[in-house]
């Protein structure tokens, strides 16, 4: 594929991924598909401290240090409070104390205050177990992780695939038996509401016609909207999605909806993917897809439009299939304060979780971004 051109928005959240939730610049790099060069220029260029924050830097520095000694004693203090009867007691009787109230206090400090080796802490901590229940424990730990990876999105079967991609040797059948006893279980979305039928549109003829399989990468894309709950109004969402590999390739936010929003969106997944063939954009009627200036942009970029029946969403069964997906994750029984706090977490459900991590089956049970680069990589060995 070409080289990928990204938004402003786009740059702004992916430095919040270094700035707010403490990711490296190699990692959030490696994650998104770009290079540390340009997370470091978007950096620069949208958090460049301002004078009167260097000077204060030392003084933050300071006060920093003397915060952490301040939280340090005040520990110390609380552990000799609460640990008085047992600094004179066998290591056995410490050793039950740190690991009672390991939760409240460090490890380190109170084998510090009882002048104790954390590695022996550590070595009586540990006890003797069969083969069969570390192997379970190991399986708990991991189906946790798989789990809270996905947003509780997966059941067993995608939670089996991701052990098995970890050399885990489980079935599907002891995964879900595991899940039951955790009581972990994927999210179940919203009831499906059934149409029989609808008129066409008078804007643009219906061309995908329920043809959701595509034999490679932008013939088709479709495309809708959704709305986010928060305290601050509703902030929409505009996405572009592409057939072959079920991979966002667009999308956008504002708290309008209007023909800007969508047209952002299809503007985003035009600098992505630097169409030359003619790509079918399959949308609803409403009338932000209707309207002169999203025709427009489309006459304007090789863009054919193609529009589902109205009132019958499985015409559109593909996007619909997503937002379901986003719903689970993003939206269910959830409300945000700010927009923004809904922008930081719908970047990261797309760009960080659906495009990387989340399997499908219409793509062998791969990632969107996985099934592309097997796509070229077969077409580059031909």
């Amino acid at each position: 594929m070409k080289d990928k051109r990204y938004t402003e928005e786009f740059k702004i959240e992916a430095i919040k991924q270094v700035t707010d939730r403490g990711y490296s610049v190699a990692e959030v790099a490696v994650r998104l598909g770009t290079t540390t060069h340009s997370l470091y220029a978007w950096l620069k260029k949208y958090k460049e401290p301002s004078p009167r924050q260097a000077d204060s830097f030392d003084l933050s520095a300071e006060n920093a240090k003397l915060k952490a000694d301040l939280r340090r004693m005040t520990e110390e203090r609380d552990i000799l409070k609460k640990g008085r009867r047992v600094l004179c007691q066998q290591p056995r009787v410490k050793y039950e104390f740190i690991r009672d109230n390991r939760r409240e206090f460090s490890v380190k400090a109170m084998c510090r205050i009882f002048t104790l080796n954390r590695s022996n802490f550590y070595a009586w901590l540990t006890k003797p177990l069969s083969n069969r229940a570390n192997e379970y424990q190991r399986l708990l730990k991991a189906i946790r992780k798989f789990s809270i990876a996905s947003g509780a999105t997966y059941g067993s079967p995608w939670i089996h695939r991701d052990l098995c991609e970890e050399a885990e040797t489980c079935s599907v059948h002891r995964v879900a038996k595991i899940m039951r006893q955790i009581r972990i279980k994927a999210q179940i979305g919203y009831k499906r509401r059934y149409m029989k039928r609808g008129k066409l549109a008078s804007v643009a003829d219906n061309l995908l016609n329920r043809k959701f399989d595509s034999d490679a990468p932008n013939k088709s894309w479709v495309s809708d909207i959704i709305y986010i709950h928060t305290y601050e109004g509703f902030l929409y969402v505009a996405t572009v999605l592409n057939l072959f590999s079920r991979g966002i390739v667009g999308w956008s936010t504002d708290k309008n909806m209007d023909r800007h929003l969508v047209i952002r969106a299809l503007m985003m997944a035009v600098w992505k993917r630097q169409n030359k063939e003619r790509i079918h954009v399959h949308s609803d009627q409403g009338s932000q897809y209707g309207s002169a200036g999203y025709l427009s942009f489309l006459k304007g970029n090789n863009l054919e439009p193609s529009m589902r029946r109205r009132g019958n969403c499985h015409d559109n069964a593909v996007a619909e299939s997503f937002f379901a997906t986003f719903k689970k994750r993003v939206t269910q029984r959830k409300i945000y304060t700010i927009r923004e706090d809904a922008k930081t977490e719908i970047f990261n459900f797309i760009e960080l979780f659906y495009s990387l991590v989340k399997r499908h089956s219409h793509a062998g049970s791969m990632s969107p971004v996985k099934f592309e680069e097997d796509y070229y990589s077969r077409l580059e060995s031909v």
